[in-house]
């Protein structure tokens, strides 16, 4: 939940000139996000959001430019380094071993590559099941995501 309303709030920051928290959190309930002045504070810290000048002269919020900048692929990967503690496999099955409490969010970076051979993907508290549609596909796919957590320590 956290990840998808940070995306939401970086496409609100971008599409709105939005001068403070509560105006944020405005948007956000009209979205759905129902959150607290401090799930709004931590959110921009998360996000490293800084406040700009905007045309009409007033304070914005903003994402930092480059080269702070982050992209949502960089942080999927970033959850699912962080999160995924193993990677293996039965039939056409592969689990992601996860922190507790963490499968969802690994979950979401996992599907955030879009392999086409993955046809979905389950999340329970630490156990993350993917579904690949030939079993032949489940041995090249278990080894690249090995090796993007074997890249942890980058």
């Amino acid at each position: 939940m956290r990840f998808s309303r940070q995306d939401k709030i970086v496409e609100l920051i971008s599409t709105y000139e939005v001068e403070t928290q509560d105006a944020l959190a405005a948007l956000l309930s009209a979205n759905g996000y129902n959150v607290t002045q401090a799930t709004i504070s931590r959110d921009i810290k998360n996000l490293q959001l800084i406040k700009v000048l905007s045309a009409s002269g007033r304070y914005k919020y903003a994402l930092p430019g480059p080269p702070g900048m982050v992209s949502s692929a960089q942080r999927y990967e970033k959850i699912f380094k962080s999160t995924v503690s193993s990677i293996s496999s039965a039939g056409n099955i592969i689990v992601l071993k996860t922190l507790s409490g963490c499968a969802n969010a690994a979950c979401e970076a996992f599907d955030s590559y879009a392999v086409p051979e993955i046809v979905g993907t389950l999340a329970g508290d630490n156990t993350v099941f993917a579904v690949v549609d030939l079993p032949e596909h489940v041995a090249p796919i278990v080894e690249r995501f090995n090796g993007i957590l074997m890249e942890k320590d980058r």
